[in-house]
């Protein structure tokens, strides 16, 4: 995406290498997943099946990973209301030709 003079810092950061709206859903939906995994499951469950497959065991991650995907979401609503995906496509194309 090319950041013109009315993008925040903090929009051009989340999606500087994302040219879609669809690509910013899978990056948002992908961080949903991920912060789910992120929960510690292992301290509520102590099955050997959840210990293997959620090697997680704290806190930490998942507090790292409800901001991240509140920061994508959020970048997705301020492109969506103030700059839309057409232009950021467009002015690609513009800038090859």
């Amino acid at each position: 995406m090319q950041k013109d003079s009315n993008m925040p810092l903090w929009v051009f950061l989340a999606f500087s290498s994302i040219e879609t709206r669809r690509g910013a859903l899978i990056l948002i939906w992908s961080s949903l997943l991920f912060t789910i995994y992120c929960i510690p499951w292992v301290i509520y469950y102590e099955n050997p099946w959840i210990a293997k497959l959620f090697l997680i065991d704290d806190w930490e991650w998942f507090a790292m990973m409800v901001p991240m995907t509140l920061w994508y979401w959020l970048s997705m609503k301020w492109v969506d209301k103030k700059r839309g995906w057409n232009l950021a496509v467009n002015t690609e194309k513009t800038n090859i030709e």
